[in-house]
């Protein structure tokens, strides 16, 4: 088991999980990774955020923010301030432009293994813990899946005196062979709607197999009618194109 880090215990009473709508959480999490992943051009403007936020990649789901929906969600988490006396969000001066920078493990008094978990449960949704160990390679190398394990039932079993549960082990998904984790900072998780976005993403991932395989099967023709035409050609005595 990887050794946890320390993070200092503010009073009991600085202790309250926020909840954050869909847009904050998208913000708060393309802050945490960029930290990580592009340190050079850190804190981002606000200009890069909505890019990061609309990223095609590495994103469920799916955005397109405007410059006001991540001001505003900017704004509201500049006042988060109740958890150690610290914001969410930062605004850091002294540059051409206004930069942003998030304040997130101070804010909630959690380690840093616990901070690249959530934020990668926020930015890509709910995963297992060998997905998570995979995908936040770039954040962090935790030792082995038991680390990562680890650290997902300490937010689990997170006390009501630090602001309760900031992740939650999900029901296992019919055919599934491993169950999926899900933070909890935009609130109680909706298994009805978690189960209909899942259906919808299998639908989706399945079209996009049919499709690939019928392009495949028109290659395959495409270049067997290609042969055929080149013997035609020999045959007749005729130059190829």
């Amino acid at each position: 088991m990887e050794h946890r880090s320390e993070t200092a215990t503010p009073s009991p009473s600085a202790f309250i999980l926020p909840v954050l709508s869909p847009i904050q959480a998208r913000v708060l999490g393309t802050l945490m990774e960029k930290a990580r992943t592009v340190p050079d051009s850190y804190p981002l403007t606000l200009n890069s955020l909505v890019l990061g936020c609309n990223q095609k990649s590495s994103r469920f789901p799916s955005m397109e923010l405007s410059e006001a929906d991540v001001s505003n969600a900017l704004s509201a988490m500049k006042s988060i301030a109740n958890f150690t006396q610290q914001p969410l969000i930062r605004e850091v001066s002294g540059s051409r432009s206004t930069r942003f920078e998030h304040n997130f493990q101070r804010s909630l008094g959690v380690p840093e293994q616990s901070a690249v978990i959530l934020g990668m449960l926020i930015l890509r949704g709910p995963q297992t813990a060998g997905e998570l160990r995979l995908n936040t390679e770039r954040w962090y190398k935790f030792a082995d899946m038991s680390s990562v394990e680890g650290f997902l039932e300490e937010l689990q079993d997170r006390s009501a005196e630090k602001g309760g549960p900031l992740a939650q082990k999900l029901p296992r998904a019919p055919g599934a062979r491993e169950q999926r984790w899900a933070h909890l900072l935009c609130g109680p998780i909706d298994l009805t709607l978690l189960a209909t976005e899942n259906e919808a993403q299998d639908l989706a991932a399945n079209a996009a197999s049919v499709i690939h395989q019928r392009i495949r099967v028109l290659e395959l023709e495409m270049a067997h009618l290609r042969q055929i035409v080149e013997n035609l050609g020999k045959e007749l005595g005729l130059s190829q194109p």
